[in-house]
């Protein structure tokens, strides 16, 4: 019995930890700021009957913000990340609804630009194909950020977004659901995307991304063409490097046309030239300079404006490549790979900071800033500069601390 006890306190204190303001469903705080923010929608021409359903009996959910707070205690690799989500089962069944859908697709791609292999690409990739669409309620979950101090300006306003979205009739209270930090339906929409780029292609008045494939593909199509996407080309390509390469060549900032890559020695994987079209591509090397190399085109660009991030882009564009049947990148995996823990991409952006070339925050996420202060450390010494966090560039950034924290001689 005290076992349960202790295990018990052990929960709810870690749940007012997390969330101590708004702990008990009856918390006063939360709903002061509940009134407040119900005035501010009602001053914005929300009806109150649209408030009534969405906000009545609305409580915090500590499983949000438990989630918000996470940090997985490993990153994961490359060949790790591409290998969960661009599945043989996937591929195969990918393929199946791109045949079962190609009427509508076609049609999709005639207005937008966007090829059908991509669309089916991204929605795989976001939903397992319209399986997992969430389970949490998105105005609970927008609440329960927006209330928050972390994020709460962000999250405020994709709370009235989404409380807009239910005024003009879309979706229901009860239907809306989504992830946990509020990402919608079938592309997994944030409520402002919606806004933006939600598109009524069934013509019944609604915009409906959680049950009409119609509207799914037309506002993924509507949002990648607003977007920048071209339609006569591909996202990008796995390619080979010449030997002596310089992988300081690598990176979204570095853009180079496909003639200028050939002259460098850049070949396509079995050898031959590279095309000859007048693309501008940038090199990507997602594992550092040890691994796969690509080279990514504009698509790949506006895939990240989708979601920022290139392993995800690489993983969208290879799903579609996959369904248009082609074969497995060709680069070999490693038999092994050790992730980094996050705290040891913690300890290398404090390092970095410390040597004065990181000025972004120590979160344990190698974003673009983190990458181009790697960069700039690793052009700094003999260090290969491919802005790849590495158990190698860590060894290198204690060693380079080291005689500044050492003791003096006494």
């Amino acid at each position: 019995m005290m076992i349960f006890v202790r295990h018990f306190i052990g929960i709810l204190l870690t749940l007012l930890l997390i969330f101590p303001a708004a702990a008990t469903a009856g918390d006063s705080t939360f709903a002061d700021w509940l009134q407040e923010l119900r005035m501010e929608a009602k001053s914005a021409g929300i009806k109150d009957s649209t408030l009534d359903a969405a906000l009545t009996g609305l409580t915090p959910i500590p499983r949000v913000l438990e989630l918000d707070r996470k940090q997985p205690e490993f990153t994961q690799t490359f060949w790790r990340y591409l290998n969960l989500r661009v599945t043989d089962k996937r591929v195969e069944r990918g393929r199946l609804l791109l045949e079962r859908h190609g009427e509508l697709l076609a049609e999709i791609e005639k207005q937008y630009g966007v090829q059908p292999r991509f669309l089916v690409a991204f929605w795989g990739l976001e939903t397992n194909f319209g399986e997992f669409l969430g389970k949490y309620p998105v105005i609970g979950s927008l609440a329960t950020l927006a209330y928050d101090e972390r994020r709460s300006a962000f999250f405020r306003k994709e709370l009235l977004i989404a409380l807009s979205i239910l005024d003009q009739g879309h979706i229901t209270v009860d239907s809306m659901l989504g992830s946990w930090a509020g990402a919608m339906g079938q592309p997994q929409f944030m409520p402002s995307t919606f806004s933006s780029f939600a598109v009524d292609r069934d013509g019944d008045g609604r915009q409906d991304i959680w049950h009409s494939l119609p509207d799914v593909f037309a506002s993924a199509a509507n949002f990648l063409s607003q977007s920048g996407w071209q339609r006569d080309k591909n996202w990008g390509r796995e390619v080979l490097l010449p030997a002596g390469f310089n992988p300081a060549e690598a990176g979204l900032e570095n853009t180079k046309p496909l003639a200028g890559w050939q002259k460098m020695g850049v070949r396509c994987m079995d050898g031959s030239d590279l095309p000859e079209m007048d693309i501008a591509a940038s090199l990507i090397l997602p594992a550092g300079y040890t691994g796969p190399a690509f080279l990514a085109y504009q698509n790949f660009r506006t895939i990240l404006q989708w979601n920022n991030s290139n392993l995800y882009a690489i993983a969208v564009g290879h799903l579609a490549d996959r369904l248009a049947g082609k074969g497995p990148f060709a680069s070999p995996q490693p038999l092994l790979e050790v992730p980094l823990a996050r705290a040891d991409i913690i300890k290398i952006q404090e390092l970095l900071a410390a040597s004065g070339f990181y000025t972004g925050r120590a979160d344990g996420i190698a974003g673009s800033g983190t990458r181009k202060a790697i960069k700039k450390f690793q052009l700094s010494t003999s260090m290969p500069a491919d802005g790849h966090p590495s158990f190698e560039l860590l060894d290198r950034l204690h060693a380079t601390a080291l005689p500044a924290t050492m003791p003096e001689n006494k």
